[in-house]
């Protein structure tokens, strides 16, 4: 038998690793990934450059495990005192937090490094905006109970650096596009929020999940209904044809299913309707890519 390559506890750090930037939960990175698929194809009326797609895909990706990191380090003495996160690398002292924060640093310079190479000057500008966002998200929730606000802000930021990548301005279709997607990202992530809601209002930590109360579903049917409305806004103003628009009814059925899997506000019901929303992304990137082709 060949020796074990690898040594046990260089694979229990690297695992530890995986884990704080969650690579093991692509759910983050789907999310971020199809709004920014949206702004790419809408900003090149058709299909976006091989090395924009490129950039914006390997950017997701590398920015959410960014924000993993930060955010496991804002929140590494209270994540010990909540049943979901108790056992993540950095709160049970496996991970120390100085290896998050480089991780942070090294992640965003690299994808920094990438809009400098390979994308444009207003792009470069507002890749700034983005890396804030990304840094002070998780810090809001001690002083705010709209922290899912910021985190629609930062995970809506890839929109219009996509769109000035691929048609070297912002137009008002990518604000209104961005306007849509903050609304849905506050609703899915309240539903996400309610699944740690109990623990929250133990430990002191505020969310839109605690701010909306018994109310919360019905917040968040009112917000999903306002990103449907808007991105039928987005489809006439782009001129999308028919195919965009079944991918919105599609969204608006998913939408009604997550209702129904979070009816009785358990955790595992509210964690299933949260993840139920990468299926309504990808709805509406397949309607908007099939018209596209066939236009």
């Amino acid at each position: 038998m060949l020796p074990n390559a690898v040594p046990d506890h260089i694979q229990a750090r690297l695992a530890d690793y995986a884990r704080l930037l969650r690579v093991d939960r692509p759910i983050g990175s789907l999310l971020l990934l199809w709004p920014t698929y949206w702004a790419l194809w809408l900003a090149a009326d058709g299909f976006p450059s091989v090395g924009n797609f490129i950039v914006f895909t390997l950017g997701v990706f590398m920015m959410r495990a960014a924000g993993c990191a930060i955010n496991d380090f804002a929140d590494r003495k209270v994540d010990r005192h909540v049943k979901r996160t108790k056992d993540r690398p950095l709160t049970s002292g496996r991970i120390e937090a100085w290896e998050a924060v480089a991780l942070f640093a090294g992640l965003c310079v690299t994808a920094f490094l990438m809009v400098v190479l390979f994308t444009n000057t207003l792009t470069l500008y507002l890749s700034f905006g983005g890396a804030v966002l990304a840094f002070i998200y998780p810090f809001m929730k001690r002083y705010t109970h709209l922290p899912q606000l910021f985190l629609g802000a930062a995970f809506s930021w890839a929109i219009p650096m996509a769109w000035a990548a691929e048609a070297g301005e912002v137009t008002k279709l990518a604000w209104l596009l961005f306007t849509a997607n903050v609304l849905w990202t506050v609703a899915y992530d309240t539903l996400y929020a309610m699944v740690d809601r109990d623990d929250d209002i133990r430990i002191g930590i505020k969310s839109t999940a605690i701010l909306f109360g018994d109310a919360d579903r019905a917040v968040i049917a009112i917000l999903q209904a306002l990103v449907v409305l808007i991105l039928i806004l987005v489809g006439q103003q782009a001129e999308l044809g028919v195919f965009y628009y079944l991918g919105l009814v599609a969204m608006a059925c998913l939408f009604v299913f997550q209702q129904h899997l979070a009816r009785f506000r358990e955790r595992d019901g509210c964690f299933k309707a949260f993840l139920n929303n990468n299926w309504a992304g990808f709805a509406v990137f397949t309607g908007l890519l099939i018209d596209r082709i066939i236009s």
